[in-house]
């Protein structure tokens, strides 16, 4: 079969895009019985694309990354020329890694859409604030789960909300699981580097660390006055909280802002180090210096920063709204997100070294099980049954 992909969040430094990478180069080096042609509409700062594939480029006044960020809107010349080279004869299939990137397609090629999970929908405030961008939001969620020959996504977790908050048959959700990339291991003598020693990160404090967006749905002013109750506490050694993400320019509806605010009331400045972006090595390297990665979200259709800590051995505090109890087990403690429970998750592990050294081996072992090959693999089972007809649309 010829399978087109729209490839578009392809540059998105976020989880999407971080997906797309690496469930598509797993999956096309692994499928070699069908043809994948990967759309982009951008090569600025381009990740690079697996050789086994065809890549094409569509012309966009604006790169979807940008045009369908909370705060943007994408033009109808740009969706239409999406939507054609799509919708072309030549594809079997047609595969669109997130719905955040849908676009209508037309034409004889079966349709597999990834919902990644309900976010948007159980928390529209908090994500996509703005009436208008809201409405374009829930318009094109609607055509895709109406277009799709299958809905998949990241967890069971996730289908069960979606049959929840849709209404959806299950039948028609498949699931196709996410892991820790290869970079994410446990280093034999972990180090800084320039970068963490350049932030004051080398280890010899106790390091609590956030890895993601600063999305208000990311719950990360509960997380801040937690740290602040447990800075109170001298016992657990002068701890730092550090949040790993970028501050500006993000295609999601941020609060860094409200956060940056919270950190400077509670005078926390020299305990509070927000590094921006950083590089998966230095990820790498925090997460193995690391005592504590914490996830306080409102809800995570997957968690993937969470299990990139477990494959780094870090032990993992994260939100019960999440698959993580059932990926992770005994390698997390996992809480409702309020400021209470984030603080006494905090107190346990900062308390207790034999605790930290069982999450760690069983985070570890946790960890080992979710390989993106197998995803992969899901993702090919799939195809499989759409392009047999076993799943059809309605």
């Amino acid at each position: 079969m010829r399978i087109g992909v729209d490839a578009t969040c392809w540059h998105n430094r976020r989880g999407y895009g971080r997906h797309a990478r690496a469930l598509l180069r797993s999956l096309i080096r692994l499928d070699t019985s069908n043809q994948y042609t990967l759309f982009l509409d951008s090569t600025d700062e381009a990740e690079p694309t697996p050789e086994q594939c065809e890549v094409r480029v569509i012309p966009s006044s604006v790169p979807t990354v940008e045009a369908a960020s909370a705060d943007g809107h994408r033009s109808l010349k740009d969706m239409w020329g999406k939507s054609k080279a799509l919708s072309a004869r030549e594809f079997d299939l047609v595969f669109f890694p997130t719905i955040y990137s849908f676009v209508p397609t037309f034409g004889r090629a079966r349709k597999l859409v990834m919902m990644h999970d309900v976010i948007a929908d159980m928390y529209p405030q908090l994500t996509v604030p703005r009436f208008t961008a809201r409405l374009f939001w829930n318009i094109k969620v609607a055509l895709g789960r109406m277009q799709a020959d299958s809905l998949i996504t990241v967890s069971n977790y996730s289908r069960d909300c979606i049959v929840k908050h849709f209404g959806a048959d299950p039948a028609r959700i498949s699931v196709v699981g996410e892991a820790a990339d290869p970079i994410f291991r446990r280093l034999d003598h972990p180090a800084s580097g320039p970068k963490l020693e350049a932030l004051g990160l080398d280890g010899t404090r106790p390091m609590i660390v956030y890895l993601g967006g600063f999305s208000p749905h990311k719950n990360l002013d509960a997380l801040v006055a937690a740290f602040t109750r447990v800075t109170l506490r001298p016992e657990f050694g002068d701890p730092l909280l550090v949040m790993v993400g970028d501050t500006s320019g993000d295609a999601f509806h941020t609060c860094f802002e409200k956060i940056a605010a919270l950190i400077d009331s509670a005078q926390l400045q020299d305990r509070v180090i927000v590094t921006g972006y950083l590089a998966d090595d230095d990820v790498v390297s925090l997460l193995n210096l690391a005592t504590v990665l914490v996830l306080p979200s409102l809800m995570e259709g997957f968690g993937l920063p969470a299990v990139e800590a477990a494959a780094c051995g870090c032990p993992v505090i994260a939100t019960k709204a999440s698959p993580l109890p059932e990926l992770l087990g005994e390698g997390g403690i996992f809480i409702d997100p309020t400021e209470d429970q984030i603080s006494a998750a905090l107190e346990r592990v900062l308390s207790s070294k034999d605790l930290r050294l069982r999450m760690r081996e069983q985070g570890l072992a946790a960890a080992r099980c979710l390989t993106w090959d197998d995803a992969a693999r899901q993702m090919m089972e799939v195809i499989r049954k759409v392009a047999h007809a076993e799943v059809h649309r309605g």
